[in-house]
């Protein structure tokens, strides 16, 4: 067994049981092909939480500082995360990202770029917009309904595939697709309350 499936299972039993994970429209996400899983970020847990949850393996970008250390860094890529250098146009990020859409693969994306510290949704940023229409991907738009509390319940939710076609023919620019994505979400945050 892999260490990013061992590391996969014995962290969904973990946030399962401290945080009485509910989730909600698993298939949803596409079992083959391109996918990427756009979630809005309130906590430092989401991204374990969206990789054991979801029914494929998840790709993750990660700030490049996480990358400094030399265990830390080959615990990360075997965790599938890969730096990126957040604040500038990160080249070998934005190849590495469209590598793994590429081969066919499931990118998680936090399109507002950092965490909510209010909780509440914020605006995101061009970059999920970016993968979406420079790849063949599906969206599968993803809302984490928290707070994080012990032993209270946390829910997360995938919400249906965007289809990106239209956007694509249409030239929309990333900022649009993003606008979209973030619509999405909001929909799905607001059906959970």
């Amino acid at each position: 067994m892999s260490l990013y499936k061992f590391a996969k299972f014995v962290v969904g039993i973990l946030l399962r049981v401290l945080y009485r994970v509910k989730v909600v429209g698993i298939e949803n996400i596409p079992k083959q092909g391109p996918v990427i899983i756009c979630s809005n970020h309130i906590s430092n847990f989401d991204p374990p939480l969206v990789g054991v949850t979801a029914s494929r393996d998840i790709f993750f970008m990660a700030k490049e500082e996480l990358f400094s250390k030399k265990w830390l860094r080959a615990l990360l890529i075997k965790l599938h995360a890969f730096p990126i250098k957040r604040g500038m146009k990160d080249r070998n990020a934005l190849r590495q990202a469209l590598g793994i859409l590429k081969e066919g693969n499931t990118l998680g994306l936090f399109p507002e770029g950092t965490r909510s510290k209010s909780g509440q949704l914020g605006e995101g940023l061009a970059g999920a917009g970016f993968f979406a229409v420079r790849s063949e991907a599906y969206i599968v738009p993803c809302a984490i309904i928290g707070p994080y509390k012990l032993f209270q319940p946390l829910k997360i939710v995938y919400g249906k595939p965007m289809d990106m076609q239209a956007y694509r023919e249409n030239k929309a620019s990333a900022k649009e697709v993003t606008d979209a994505i973030m619509n999405e979400i909001k929909i799905l945050i607001e059906k959970q309350q």
